[in-house]
């Protein structure tokens, strides 16, 4: 049987899926494991979204400074990261592979502007001293940098899945709050890093370098609420999804147990992982409880 040629635009398209992949799986470990129980198409959507937002990361975080890139610079080549991401969702196409990548699961899951406009501002709350956040800039922070891509990967699980109006709004309070729940263990368990070499604590009540036992508390107890809400809209998510969004909960969550029992001084020096046979206990856990026979 011969195979049909694809087409220019869907050669582009699917050499740029092929580079969004290489993004998760290069700088993913718990996310990208957690991506690969999903469906193909719905995979490939997953890592379009990441793709993009690893990379403006990587403006921020200090690769763009390690390039040369004073902070007005990298604000220039944000700014035009986010204009370039708003064109392609109108226009579906990009010479920026990974842009392009995005736009095509953008425009078929129905992401919208507001979603991408909330997250580059909060890339961009980052080129300035991330210091002293008040309990409102440390939300709205949250809320861009984190709920909204989570927003975003609902939108991708969602694509071909109808789902009532109610069960709509539980799905996004639950893909919101997992969203942050996995930013907030990562500001954690990276508070050295950030600290020490980007100079920012993003918690309230906390100082660089300074994280006492009673804050580090809070912070904990804080995200244990957000993946108990998550869990609880994980059965409404098409059994795909759902398989792979309960893995993803489950490392994070691990993590976050270990977080919990380490002195509050250790994330202010080493960084807090998951072993690889202990990740891999978790996802022949999650098989078993979220496999197809059982229904969940």
């Amino acid at each position: 049987m011969s195979v049909p040629l694809l087409s220019h635009l869907g050669l582009y398209s699917r050499t740029a899926e092929r580079a969004a992949s290489c993004v998760i799986r290069e700088y993913s470990t718990s996310f990208g494991l957690a991506t690969r129980l999903l469906p193909p198409p719905t995979r490939a959507g997953i890592c379009n979204v990441y793709a993009l937002v690893r990379i403006a990361d990587e403006i921020v975080d200090g690769t763009a400074e390690e390039a040369g890139l004073d902070a007005a610079l990298r604000r220039e080549v944000l700014d035009a990261l986010e204009r370039e991401t708003l064109g392609a969702l109108d226009r579906g196409f990009s010479t920026n592979l990974v842009v392009h990548s995005f736009a095509l699961t953008g425009r078929a899951a129905g992401i919208g502007t507001e979603l991408v406009h909330a997250f580059f501002r909060s890339m961009r709350r980052d080129l300035e001293p991330v210091v002293q956040l008040s309990e409102e800039q440390y939300r709205t922070y949250v809320h861009g940098s984190a709920e909204v891509v989570g927003l975003m990967c609902l939108r991708v699980f969602l694509q071909d899945y109808p789902v009532s109006a109610e069960h709509l709004l539980r799905l996004e309070a639950g893909a919101a709050r997992l969203g942050a729940a996995f930013q907030k263990i990562n500001f954690l368990r990276d508070f050295a890093e950030d600290s020490q070499q980007l100079g920012r604590t993003y918690f309230p009540g906390t100082s660089p370098g300074v994280l006492g036992e009673h804050r580090k508390s809070e912070i904990i107890a804080d995200i244990e609420a957000d993946l108990a809400e998550a869990r609880r809209a994980l059965p409404l998510l098409p059994a795909g999804a759902r398989r792979a969004t309960a893995l993803a909960t489950a490392l994070f969550a691990e993590l976050n147990k270990r977080l919990r029992r380490v002195d509050a001084a250790a994330p202010v020096h080493t960084r807090v992982s998951v072993p690889s046979h202990v990740k891999a206990r978790i996802l022949a856990e999650t098989l078993i409880t979220h496999s197809p026979e059982r229904g969940s």
